[in-house]
């Protein structure tokens, strides 16, 4: 009985070993079953990021290839199709492209989006979405934002030499295709389109003051593209390209065809126009009748030898209101004598087309010309030939706006009968093709203009500059955005 009571047992025990082994083997194969659909999830999911991944990088090769593509044609925003789709302010598109990774021989597809800047603005938008063609399902977006410089971009800009003074300061940044002599504080970037250039007596520049770094040599005075006491001289930058001043003149016959269509176009008068900003959003236009007695001075256009010029309003017209046009442009076929309170986006233009140097058009800042609000409201004055603070100007000037004398120069003259005023404040730009100037000294002190002149740049205007407003280079990065 009891070798039989053991084999009962040995044979239970052989039946929970095999029981055992059953359930340790399933055990096991639902746990390779599950690291195996574990392990095959995880390829997927490495597929589906690498696809992911990729889809990134289409869609970025979209906005380089769009970017490429507004290079050649800076207003084709329907990719090439020829045909405007759409309203503005509302994107175009999509059009759809075509990828191929020229390492890997994949494809793909981006779909891009393009926003037109709206109107008084460079900036455009590019929308582009990239998936791989084997995952298409797996998209990826962006938004970039691609804007033109324009001319606004400076605080200061030149054709000629210029100096500033050790009471000028220049605030943001400025440049100049001849040489900078700059004894005053800077916060930007200065740039000389010259390695080397003659400084003048104009500017201090005698025999007795050619001192290091200048050299007199060849009876000139010779000096580095930017010099002089100013203590911020780690933000000059010489020599840069130059800045095309002949290309203004396509800008403004586009300005005129623009304002004839769907802005203000005001034709000749007698004597010019007297144009009053109005702080309601309008601006009240004046025929000038006569002028007032010519005043002594020097040749505005040589500065060499003494003139006589008309430059003050005696007797004028009302003519008529305007809203500031949708636009944003103002065209005037004459003189205009200009002043008030901005309130909106607006670009003027003195010009008689087509261009002759005989009978160009000339603006007049006669009294203060302020924004109402300096964070929204911006003016671009365009004059074909000077723009001039009068004699008669304030003590105290304040000038809100983008200052551009074409073919001559923006400055304060030199009267027979001197005049020294305390201070000209300009919100925003000076563009001048001429020498320019505020302040006329002798001896390092004011004889005639501002004694104290401040320029401070107006930083909404590089990408949202005053309407139509002349550009320069190419379409620079503004901002990328995963959307």
């Amino acid at each position: 009985m009891k070798n039989k009571k053991e084999n009962i047992f040995n044979k239970n025990q052989d039946g929970f070993l095999l029981v055992l082994v059953m359930v340790m083997a399933n055990i096991f194969i639902v746990m390779a079953g599950g690291l195996a659909s574990l392990g095959i999830y995880q390829y997927k999911l490495y597929l589906q990021q690498g696809a992911k991944h990729k889809a990134m990088h289409i869609a970025e090769a979209g906005a380089n290839y769009y970017r490429w593509h507004l290079a050649h044609n800076h207003d084709d925003y329907y990719n090439g199709t020829g045909a405007d789709p759409g309203a503005p302010g509302e994107p175009y598109g999509p059009y759809i492209n075509v990828y191929t990774d020229p390492s890997t021989g994949e494809t793909g597809t981006f779909s891009l989006e393009i926003t037109p800047p709206p109107a008084g603005s460079t900036i455009v938008k590019i929308k582009s979405t990239g998936w791989l063609n084997s995952y298409p399902n797996i998209k990826r977006s962006l938004e970039v934002r691609y804007g033109i410089p324009t001319l606004a971009h400076f605080s200061f800009l030149t054709h000629s030499d210029a100096w500033f003074g050790p009471d000028e300061n220049i605030r943001g940044e400025a440049h100049t295709n001849g040489g900078f002599r700059i004894d005053g504080p800077n916060d930007s970037v200065l740039t000389s389109a010259r390695a080397t250039y003659t400084c003048t007596s104009v500017h201090g520049c005698t025999q007795a003051n050619c001192a290091n770094p200048c050299q007199w040599a060849s009876n000139k005075c010779s000096c580095p593209g930017i010099w002089g006491a100013g203590p911020n001289y780690n933000l000059w930058q010489y020599p840069v390209p130059i800045i095309d001043f002949n290309s203004i003149s396509l800008d403004i016959a586009q300005i005129k065809t623009d304002a004839q269509a769907s802005g203000v176009y005001l034709g000749n008068s007698p004597k010019g126009y007297h144009i009053v900003f109005q702080a309601n959003g309008t601006f009240n236009v004046y025929k000038i009748s006569q002028l007032k007695s010519s005043v002594r001075q020097y040749n505005e256009d040589t500065w060499s030898g003494w003139v006589n010029i008309q430059e003050e309003i005696e007797n004028e017209n009302y003519d008529s209101n305007h809203a500031i046009p949708a636009n944003g442009l103002i065209f005037v076929e004459d003189n205009v004598w200009i002043d008030g309170v901005v309130n909106g986006r607006a670009t003027l233009v003195a010009a008689k087309l087509p261009d002759n140097p005989n009978n160009r058009k000339s603006i007049y800042i006669n009294n203060n010309l302020t924004y109402l609000d300096r964070n929204d409201d911006i003016l671009g004055l365009i004059a074909q030939k000077h723009i001039k603070v009068p004699r008669y100007a304030p003590a105290n000037l304040t000038i809100d706006a983008i200052l551009l004398a074409q073919n001559g120069r923006v400055f304060h003259n030199y009267y027979s009968t001197h005049s020294v005023k305390n201070n000209i404040e300009v919100y925003g730009g000076v563009i001048t093709n001429l020498v320019w100037t505020w302040t006329w000294t002798s001896g390092g002190v004011a004889i005639d203009g501002y004694s104290h002149t401040t320029s401070i740049y107006d930083s909404k205007a590089t990408y949202a500059p005053p309407p139509s407003f002349p550009t320069t280079g190419e379409y620079a990065f503004i901002s990328w955005e995963e959307k």
